[in-house]
């Protein structure tokens, strides 16, 4: 294991760091989401506004929150309590706000059980054959998904999923996590490169590539195209106050978080254009209709596209372990949150924080299986972003210029500019506020 100068468990490498980050922001948004909207909004139309916020998040959000967990050696009630100790002289304040980035991580941790445990269900099918069985009968595999989807449709799965995440958290930081994401990233991103060049030989995938990289300028007149393309940013490189806090947490002081944030960005965007290059060419192989994707496209229409493919039980088995692993490590990270803060606060064991924070997570998915996208929704429509804004305003405006610029350059090989701090302390916050804001008004993002 690695600790830190005060005793905590941490990451014994940089890469193990990266690749565990790597883990966190790699999940739904990218397998799911991202293709989703590119299917949905044309494109290059989304895909340019998508990549512009991806710069502008990485480039001071994500540097902020590693940074921020790095400074306070803890998650963001003890970083939040930092800040206004050091502006105000009291911790409480700032630690009962540092509560909400830990509400909003807990509650996608329960929301991203109940997802995970679909995935678990869904990679079994593949493996016995009983998605490959349901062919392209629509029925059939909208009924399954809705039965799975159905109050305690998949309660046996909730409790393997919670057990997966609790066996790995257990075992700490580097032991657990580290471990863990040195062997799934590298699987995850080798998975989708095997599916992407077998679909590219497939008849009618030129098509599929075609509408990805085709641009409509009218497109970028409409607002949603831009908010959607914000908020997909916002929400798949894991920047909510909470899981990237904690991670940074566990940084020692020779740690480039510039260098770090930079290779975070690039992975993850290259996982979403990965699961792109995947399922839209596969989507075009079977003659559907690219601007079709929605919500049902991973356990419904895909189902369906995979089916009628050559080889489909096999593609359908590679495809499904991939967001195996992608579901596996964003909930660990999630859990850490709260599970960290058991720790510290009241300084338990890791395996009896890891124990309640998972066993609080597991019994309250059983019992919102049925409402789990609205769950999802006001969680991450509200709760998240609002713990997002508030770790840049505790970083950037509570903590103050000085205190930014000393703790972000420490362990830096090249000084980051003297533009990070207006970038973040305006434009990060403001556009960050107008998300939440245009999310909570049109009911979502994604």
């Amino acid at each position: 294991m690695s600790y830190d100068e005060n005793g905590r468990d941490g990451f014994q490498s940089r890469w193990g760091f990266i690749l565990a980050c790597i883990g966190s922001a790699v999940g739904m948004g990218n397998l799911w989401r991202f293709p989703m909207l590119v299917s949905v909004y044309g494109g290059l139309t989304f895909i340019i506004p998508y990549l512009i916020f991806v710069v502008l998040v990485a480039s001071t959000g994500i540097i902020e929150e590693f940074t921020l967990g790095r400074a306070a050696q803890s998650g963001p009630v003890g970083a939040f309590g930092m800040c206004t100790k050091m502006r105000f002289g009291n911790r409480t304040s700032g630690e009962i706000i540092g509560a909400v980035p830990i509400i909003g991580s807990m509650g996608l941790s329960i929301g991203y059980t109940v997802v995970f445990a679909w995935i678990i269900k869904y990679f079994v099918m593949s493996l016995t054959g009983e998605l490959t069985a349901m062919g392209t009968d629509m029925d059939v595999i909208g009924g399954t998904f809705g039965a799975t989807a159905s109050a305690n449709g998949a309660t046996p799965w909730v409790i393997i999923a919670a057990f997966l995440a609790f066996a790995i958290l257990a075992c700490g930081i580097a032991g657990g996590i580290e471990r863990a994401n040195k062997v799934m990233m590298p699987v995850l991103f080798g998975l989708l490169v095997i599916l992407a060049i077998y679909i590219a030989t497939l008849p009618g995938a030129g098509d599929g590539y075609k509408y990805i990289f085709t641009f409509n300028g009218a497109g970028l007149a409409d607002p949603k195209v831009w908010i959607f393309a914000f908020g997909q940013a916002f929400f798949s490189l894991s920047v909510a106050g909470n899981g990237s806090v904690i991670y940074g947490s566990y940084l020692n002081k020779k740690e480039d978080i510039p260098y770090s944030a930079r290779n975070v960005a690039i992975f993850d965007t290259l996982a979403a254009f990965l699961a792109a290059l995947v399922i839209i060419p596969a989507m075009a192989t079977s003659g559907a209709a690219l601007e079709s994707g929605g919500p049902g496209l991973m356990f419904i229409y895909l189902v369906n596209v995979i089916n009628a493919m050559p080889g489909g039980r096999i593609v359908c088995i590679i495809f499904f372990i991939a967001v195996l692993f992608a579901g596996l490590s964003s909930i660990i990270n999630l859990y850490e949150c709260f599970t960290a803060f058991l720790e510290e606060k009241f300084k338990l064991r890791r395996v009896y924080a890891t124990m309640i924070a998972v066993g609080i997570g597991c019994v309250v998915a059983v019992m919102i299986q049925a409402i789990t996208s609205e769950w999802m929704d006001v969680v991450s429509i509200y709760i998240c972003p609002i713990g997002a804004l508030l770790a840049a305003i505790m970083f950037f405006w509570i903590a103050g210029k000085k205190f930014v610029e000393e703790q972000v350059n420490i362990g830096a090989n090249k000084p980051i500019g003297k533009w990070f701090y207006p970038m973040g302390k305006y434009v990060f916050c403001a556009a960050a506020l107008i998300a939440l804001i245009a999310g909570a008004i049109l009911g979502g993002i994604g």
